[in-house]
């Protein structure tokens, strides 16, 4: 199968930027599009094929019938049909609530068959004071978690990181996290939409009313041990692919190129998820019956090779940026 494009579902929120339209090439007035989703397989915002024979059609409906092909064998069995990735444009002008996902044992619980949600964040672009929120800065018990609910004292317990482009943070779930103001994320987590908001700064959602907190739900989520750094640590490596996050939902790596790269896929078993960060170029596909395919890709884009795909050379025009995800 040739690599499929979708069309992103853009969301305005109340803390929403102004930087995914012109950053995407997307002709909008819309000035508070927080969310762009990208690449999605939840109920009821699944991406929509925007080019090519599959046009118009679903990447759940694509699953149902090509699931082996898009994602291979391995995860087709473990996964079903559904799309196992989720990604992400996320501009913040204002601070996000801080919030917390449960892990899949806890959401299975709440719903039989419903997917915890780890992610992970690479800083696209940072403006004024950006900056984020992750994990906690010593250990915490259930009991002081509450008290510091109770005293809006809780963003006094959680690590601040001042961020920049090409920043990275992993987030398991269970780990309390927001971004803050100023900040815009590449987002790449599971396919789930299942959040624990535990704080939102006492502000009325777009409805003018107070947004609903999970204070109890989030209790019974959070991971209360601290960790020394919660910031990802890599080294730039031009023209190199660079590995960022490896977990048992996902497998994320960095490409910064000013020439061509190949990457061999022939043994992977798996699809090849291609986010574009900066930059433009295309990507050239040779498919296991031999075709051969070029797909143009530029900053904003988003790109699914599937798993039929043997080998994909990335030809940047001009220095080209690109996140890579595999299972």
């Amino acid at each position: 199968m040739k690599p499929l494009r979708f069309t992103p579902f853009l969301m305005t929120k109340v803390w929403g930027g102004e930087r995914i339209a012109p950053f995407k090439g997307i002709d909008t007035k819309k000035s508070s599009i927080g969310e762009s989703w990208e690449l999605s397989a939840v109920e009821g915002s699944e991406s929509v094929v925007s080019e090519g024979p599959f046009a118009g059609r679903t990447l759940t409906d694509l699953m149902r019938q090509h699931g082996a092909e898009i994602v291979g064998e391995r995860i087709h069995a473990a996964a079903g049909e559904e799309f196992p990735i989720l990604v992400k444009f996320i501009d913040a002008r204002q601070d996000l609530s801080i919030q917390v996902h449960p892990d899949d044992a806890l959401a299975s619980r709440i719903r039989p068959g419903m997917k915890g949600k780890t992610e992970m964040w690479y800083v696209v672009g940072a403006s004024g004071d950006a900056h984020l929120l992750s994990g906690l800065k010593h250990d915490m018990t259930p009991d002081e978690y509450e008290d510091r609910i109770k005293e809006n004292t809780i963003t006094d317990a959680l690590c601040d990181y001042p961020v920049s482009a090409g920043d990275v943070f992993f987030l398991p779930a269970g780990r309390i996290h927001a971004i803050g103001a100023g900040t815009f994320v590449a987002e790449i987590q599971q396919t789930s939409d299942i959040t624990y908001r535990i704080y939102d700064y006492n502000r009325p959602g777009l409805d003018g009313k107070p947004r609903e907190l999970h204070t109890a739900q989030a209790k019974e989520a959070i991971d209360y041990k601290a960790v020394p750094n919660y910031r990802t640590e890599y080294s730039e490596r031009p023209d190199e692919e660079i590995p960022l996050v490896s977990c048992p939902y996902f497998n994320t790596s960095l490409l910064e190129l000013t020439k061509d790269f190949r990457k061999d896929l022939e043994n992977l078993d798996s699809f090849l998820i291609v986010v574009c960060t900066s930059g433009s170029g295309a990507l050239m596909a040779t498919d296991s019956d031999g075709s051969v395919s070029e797909t143009p890709v530029r900053q904003g884009e988003t790109v699914l090779v599937c798993a039929t795909t043997k080998e994909v050379i990335f030809i940047p025009k001009e220095k080209m940026t690109c996140l890579a995800v595999t299972m």
